[in-house]
């Protein structure tokens, strides 16, 4: 993708998405990091504020199917739940800043001795930030600087969660290498599909009328992707969206539906199809609203962007490239410039 004059930051930075999961392919665990990562932990807490939060979900799924004691606990929440902290806790602390208000009241709090916790590991593109200072140890996830709503860290993050897997259930060498060529394979797919989807048309049909409604949908590991695109379509497009995982549309939201909503399935997976989620695809278009599913898994009542879906993280890290061409076609049909913050800023600080 090249640079024009018409081209915002926000544009920009996605097109840097294939070199920046090049860059953490073949990054490797410091050897401190993979020991504390080993320690027979009493629990395993993943922490983070918005796309550095939902970004864990996938690698808490892993975990609890594996039979490890793991939580996923928003920052904010923790904040006010620091009882689930001891001395025998492994808290992951996911921040592309490194600064978010929350993690670093975290810290602070830690430091001051008005919690405790057997060791932090944080995950930031910051290695001057306070998470990357205070932390006991951190991985650089090597995204660089980012202009506006998150695209680089949010794969960069999702890749390095990915390569901590290995550590986390007991590492071996083809785990880590098996990671490196996933990573590599994403770097790949989301080099042509940046250049391939065109979603103009999508987006403008999408916010077309009076009480139109969006929203995004996903289950499983693809729950992170359905929250990730509402929080980035609000972000760059100034257009209300909400992220449901799976069952949660039918247990209220569902009332939005009919003509005017259109909801964004994330996950539809071929090989693994997800009967709950296909049915609720079906029975969203059946009141006449609009289905986009994104997947590999197609719905003769829906639209198609296809993805492919047989490796989980490629799976992801597409899903996650579909949000972001969708939220700049939405800003663009809104009439606003796509990442370009209003009211708030790229680095949230303040409680």
């Amino acid at each position: 993708m090249q640079e024009t004059m018409n081209t915002t930051p926000f544009e920009i930075n996605m097109a840097e998405q294939p070199a920046a999961l090049r860059a953490i392919a073949a990054t490797k665990l410091d050897g401190d990091i993979v020991q504390a990562l080993q320690n027979p932990w009493e629990r395993v807490i993943f922490t983070g504020m918005g796309s550095s939060h939902y970004v864990t979900h996938p690698i808490w799924r892993h975990l609890v199917a594996h039979g490890l004691p793991a939580w996923n606990v928003d920052s904010g929440v923790l904040l006010d739940s620091t009882g689930l902290l001891n001395d025998k806790t492994l808290l992951v602390a996911t921040s592309q800043s490194g600064a978010s208000g929350e993690v670093v009241a975290l810290l602070n709090q830690r430091k001051a001795g008005q919690l405790r916790c057997g060791y932090v590991l944080g995950i930031t593109a910051n290695d001057a930030s306070p998470l990357a200072r205070q932390a006991d140890g951190f991985v650089n996830i090597r995204s660089g600087d980012e202009a506006t709503v998150s695209t680089k860290s949010y794969l960069n993050s999702l890749a390095t969660l990915f390569s901590l897997r290995g550590s986390l259930l007991g590492p071996s060498g083809k785990e880590q290498e098996n990671t490196e060529q996933q990573i590599l394979a994403a770097a790949d797919a989301t080099e042509r599909l940046l250049q391939s989807l065109d979603v103009r048309a999508l987006a403008q049909q999408a916010i077309a009328g009076q009480g139109f409604r969006l929203a995004a949908v996903g289950k499983g590991s693809d729950v992170a992707t359905a929250l990730y695109a509402a929080l980035i379509t609000k972000e760059a497009s100034k257009v209300a969206i909400e992220g449901y995982a799976g069952g949660e549309f039918r247990h209220g939201p569902f009332e939005l539906a009919g003509p005017g909503l259109t909801t964004f399935v994330y996950g539809l997976n071929r090989a693994l199809p997800d009967a709950g989620l296909v049915k609720l695809a079906k029975d969203v278009a059946a009141t006449g609203a609009q289905v986009v599913a994104v997947g590999d898994h197609r719905l003769e009542q829906a639209q198609h962007i296809d993805v492919a879906g047989g490796d989980e993280f490629v799976r992801l890290v597409l899903g996650a490239v579909v949000a972001q061409k969708i939220a700049v076609e939405v800003a663009k049909a809104n009439a606003v410039v796509p990442g370009a913050f209003a009211y708030g800023r790229k680095v949230t600080t303040s409680l």
